[in-house]
């Protein structure tokens, strides 16, 4: 079982995806936590994140594509993902189709 959140900012995403979670034993994948740890990191890739958050800009398809990846290529969660805030457009949502298909 795979689940997407969808909301605005504020609308209690985070807190849900929490409690599908821990109440279904799903992994939880939030693609802000995604790039806040990218940037605690401080890689070359953290420096990009943080220029384009710092002005104001979403991060590119092709990013989160990568982060996404990394995540989910960990055979212990197949189907067992709760994606918060994720996708977030069209091409996110065909891109991910792909990937949970492999």
């Amino acid at each position: 079982m795979n689940i997407i959140i969808f909301g605005p900012p504020g609308s209690g995403k985070g807190t849900q995806s929490e409690l599908l979670a821990k109440n279904f034993s799903l992994y939880k994948i939030s693609t802000g936590d995604l790039l806040r740890k990218e940037i605690k990191k401080n890689t070359i890739l953290g420096e990009e994140i943080k220029l384009i958050v710092e002005k104001g800009n979403f991060v590119s398809d092709e990013i989160i594509h990568n982060l996404i990846v990394r995540e989910i290529v960990n055979l212990e969660f197949s189907n067992k993902f709760v994606f918060d805030g994720y996708p977030r457009n069209i091409n996110q949502a065909n891109d991910l189709e792909k990937i949970l298909e492999k």
